[in-house]
């Protein structure tokens, strides 16, 4: 079993980068072949490389279950995906979707483990940057140190919303004999505003190379993080910076995507709504460098007429797909999308060979960027053919995912043709983009009383929608698309926050936001049991009898861990 230390705040600095210790019999220790002396990394050039390695934890490097795309943590405990694929495989996400998990469970760790190696590699940076050689300017430590801070705030914001109090680590720690003391009884959020804070006043407006964070990214990110400790009016205030004022690396003003789906093309990566993407690459010599948590999240048994061939995981639920149903435009807020007519058609238990015939009812056009299902286009490949390419429709139902799926052209340049499955890709994975801004700041204005601020976030949103149809290669519209703007005033608070959180579950779908949206609205309770209790009832096998509970509200702290140190030191969830 790997110790604490390991785990917690892992020794190395920057990949295979370590430091060496000097002691006095220096002239008999012969530095080990890949290491690095203290000094180098304290130059420039060793600072920065230090840097990157912690920017290349973002992704998870090769956890599937830790990286910030939040599949399983954000979509599937949210009830807009299951599992899916078949239940003997990668057993361990069973019990996390049906809320039956415990803190000796397998992959509970697995963004603990994550989240600590980041935080280790950003306090590296801040601790070298103590000891930085004298060509190494103020201007590049604040440079450097502002980026460290902003990604050490982003792993410790991960670990509050899954494990809530963790304990908190700094670069004043030591790690040769402090971390067995660190105990998890203060909150973090504190310290994620602080690093944040710290990263808005030393970062530049655009940075050089894309993937840096720039000071709107920090922005953006400390906006969020107040929009869970409810400080409403300071999320507005940056916010409305951002909106107005916002530039991405490349200069552009921040905006939305002309149209939905070219979000999510790897030609258009580092576009105008992309505020902070983790950089992806394919065909480099490592699956690491690409998205690693997607490899199985692909529709199964396509051949060559699909794309990933493997492996059916990350199915969209019914309930999700009911929720697109609209009616003159609007959707159904009242929650009546999963009964009678208004179910959305699919082909459950229909053979590929058999007829059917699509949804003929109106839809909001943005189900078909997100969702694939029977009948209509599959990217650039061919109309999915609904249950041949399912690996277990009782167990996961008759959906694919589809955002952030490579098409059918970006075959061998934007996907990765060198390890076992075509299902690496090199898309980038957008962290924060501008639609989540919008609908994140309407959320603020419902609640600093602006009502009608928001209805126009929310429509700028679905007017994005409105222009986004899928269309056949006839030219033709795919589905009965029909939506529309809110033209009536908002005038009650409760009504405009269901249709801001109705928008976020359409727009952000299976982006790994909607458990984390539950769990700081308080609404988790409700609206699982009312997934449960419709995927439930078709779904017996994989999700019958599963009911969330408010002990679930967090991930329990690995058992692992507090064995290793003692339940004095790390103070168990409750419940757990």
């Amino acid at each position: 079993m790997k110790n604490f230390k390991l785990k917690i705040g892992a020794l190395l600095a920057s990949g295979a980068m370590l430091v060496a210790v000097s002691c006095s019999q220096e002239f008999l220790e012969v530095p080990p072949v890949g290491q690095l002396a203290e000094a180098q990394l304290s130059s420039l050039a060793g600072l920065d490389a230090s840097l990157v390695a912690a920017y290349s934890q973002v992704n998870g490097r090769g956890n599937r279950l830790g990286s910030p795309s939040n599949w399983v943590w954000g979509s599937i405990r949210g009830g807009e995906a299951n599992k899916g694929t078949d239940p003997g495989d990668f057993t361990t996400i069973n019990p996390i979707q049906r809320f039956e998990n415990n803190a000796a469970g397998g992959d509970i760790g697995a963004k603990y483990a994550v989240a600590y190696e980041g935080i280790a590699r950003a306090n590296n940076v801040l601790r070298l940057l103590t000891k930085a050689g004298t060509t190494v300017t103020a201007a590049d430590q604040a440079r450097l140190s502002a980026q460290a801070r902003f990604l050490r705030a982003h792993f410790y914001f991960e670990l509050a919303r899954d494990y809530n109090k963790t304990p908190y680590v700094d670069e004043t720690v030591d790690y040769g004999t402090g971390l067995e003391k660190v105990k998890n009884y203060k909150d973090l959020w504190p310290f994620i505003i602080a690093d944040l804070e710290y990263a808005i006043s030393k970062l530049p407006a655009t940075q050089p190379q894309v993937g840096r964070v720039n000071v709107w990214a920090a922005k953006t990110y400390l906006a969020k993080v107040y929009m869970y400790t409810k400080e409403f009016g300071k999320a507005k205030s940056l916010f409305d910076d951002v909106i107005a004022n916002g530039v991405t690396s490349n200069g552009l003003k921040y905006g939305l995507v002309p149209y939905y789906d070219d979000m999510f093309r790897g030609k258009n990566d580092n576009h105008q709504e992309s505020i902070w993407a983790y950089q992806s690459a394919a065909n480099t010599g490592s699956v690491n460098n690409a998205n690693p948590e997607f490899d199985l999240n692909f529709p199964y048994n396509t051949g060559p007429s699909g794309p990933g061939n493997c492996c059916g995981f990350f199915q969209p639920s019914f309930t999700f797909v009911n929720a697109f149903r609209t009616k003159d435009g609007l959707p159904l807020l009242d929650k009546s999308y999963n009964t009678g007519a208004n179910q959305v058609k699919n082909d459950m238990d229909v053979a590929s060979g058999a007829s059917f015939t699509p949804d003929a009812g109106e839809l909001d056009p943005r189900l078909d960027h997100t969702v694939g299902r029977r009948g209509i286009p599959y990217l650039d490949w061919m109309d999915h053919p609904g249950q041949a390419w399912i690996r277990n429709q009782p167990n996961a139902g008759p959906y694919s995912p589809k955002k952030y799926v490579y098409a059918k052209s970006e075959s061998g340049t934007f996907q990765d043709n060198s390890s076992w499955t075509p299902g690496y890709t090199g898309i980038n994975f957008m962290i924060m983009r501008f639609a989540d801004v919008l609908l994140l700041a309407a959320e603020a204005e419902i609640e600093v009383g602006s009502l009608e601020k928001a209805r126009e976030y929310v429509n700028r949103v679905r007017t994005r929608a409105i222009n986004s149809q899928l269309k056949r290669s006839n030219g033709t519209p795919a589905a009965n698309y029909k939506i529309s703007t809110y033209s009536a005033a908002w005038t009650s608070k409760d009504d405009a926050r269901v249709a801001t959180r109705h928008e976020r579950l359409l727009e952000l779908g299976m982006e790994g936001h909607r458990f984390y949206d539950l769990q700081r609205w308080g609404t988790a309770q409700a609206e699982l049991d009312f997934y449960f209790a419709y995927d439930g009832l078709k779904l017996s096998s994989a999700l019958g009898g599963a009911r969330y509970s408010d002990k679930f509200k967090w991930v329990p702290i690995p058992q692992d861990q507090i064995d290793l140190v003692g339940k004095e030191i790390l103070i168990q969830n409750t419940g757990f």
